[in-house]
């Protein structure tokens, strides 16, 4: 069996995930020297170069890139058979999640799941864009885009988006439009006498979503609606929390309790945006039981708070 220079392969694994020399040698505990030499002899050995060196300034070349992927899951693998044999598993699992998804939803949840299974260690690495499925970036995802072939996918939720506004801009509402009961189902006309508060990031365009819930009814977003635009939904909820107009929101921004209490959802249509939530997981580590306790907990929960159904 030919294989590389072992002991270089932590300090690899330590300089291309923290991008430093420096900082491999600190955290290896050994010295600056120590890891250059460790890096020449396994570039030697293969006889490529693994990094980009221009002064202080470090990267991963395309080859080193690629051999950070086999060599990260190779010494995890290698981390947690030993662990076994052991007895001394640790459930500890790195999850990359989107930010509105991780604040409004996953957090709220998370001291039911430490109560239930106090052995998972679950960091949360916050993604406000589709993460790059890698062991570099987490050992499991919450995406909604199902890009490698090499991971497992679970569906938790497929994303509608609905009008809400606060308690209080409902009740004008309500004065101004003269609605003499909560089951009146309000009309495109209505709502766009007032301001409506739109999220860039949903549609990545100006007015995407509401041009996508104006479309569900034939009809185009009106040129004269007033529209005040925001980067994220997190922004355009909060807005919409201090009566400032009216927000196109989804479910699980309004799983909570305090959320549900504060806001009211319009009796008008939802608009599906077509994006679903996935917890993704590689397929080579399918059987390990930590992924597997979380994916069973998520999907609990995801059903529980309504998000996907039985």
């Amino acid at each position: 069996m030919k294989l590389p220079p072992l002991k270089s392969l932590p300090v690899f694994e330590a300089v291309a995930r923290l991008n430093s020399f420096s900082q491999a040698a600190r955290e290896l505990a050994i010295t600056q020297s120590a890891v250059s030499h460790q890096i020449k002899q396994l570039e030697s050995y293969l006889g490529e170069p693994l990094f980009l060196r221009s002064g202080r300034h470090l990267q991963l070349t395309e080859e080193g890139r690629q051999y950070q992927e086999a060599v990260t899951s190779v010494l995890l693998e290698l981390e947690k058979a030993s662990e076994r044999l052991l007895g001394q598993e640790k459930s500890s699992l790195r999850l990359s999640v989107y930010s509105s998804f991780a604040v409004r939803w996953l957090v709220p949840r998370l001291p039911y799941l430490q109560r239930r299974h106090p052995q998972l260690d679950l960091a949360l690495e916050m993604s406000s864009e589709n993460p790059v499925l890698s062991e570099r970036v987490a050992d499991c995802f919450i995406t909604i885009q199902k890009t490698s072939a090499a991971f497992d996918y679970e569906l938790l939720y497929e994303e509608q988006l609905f009008p809400v506004v606060s308690r209080d801009y409902w009740h004008r509402m309500q004065r101004e439009l003269q609605l003499d009961s909560d089951e009146v189902r309000l009309s495109t006309a209505d709502l766009i006498r007032y301001p409506l508060l739109s999220t860039h990031s949903i549609y990545q365009r100006t007015a995407g979503d509401w041009q996508a819930w104006f479309a569900v009814t034939g009809e185009p977003l009106p040129s004269g609606a007033r529209l005040q635009h925001f980067s994220h939904m997190l922004l355009a909820l909060e807005a919409a929390r201090f009566h400032q107009g009216i927000a196109l929101t989804n479910d699980y921004m309004l799983s909570n309790q305090k959320d549900s209490g504060d806001f009211v959802r319009l009796p008008c249509h939802a608009v599906a945006t077509g994006d679903h939530f996935y917890f993704a997981w590689k397929q080579a580590r399918r059987r390990e039981a930590a992924i597997q306790l979380l994916r069973r907990w998520l999907v609990s929960q995801a059903i529980t708070s309504g998000l996907r159904s039985g």
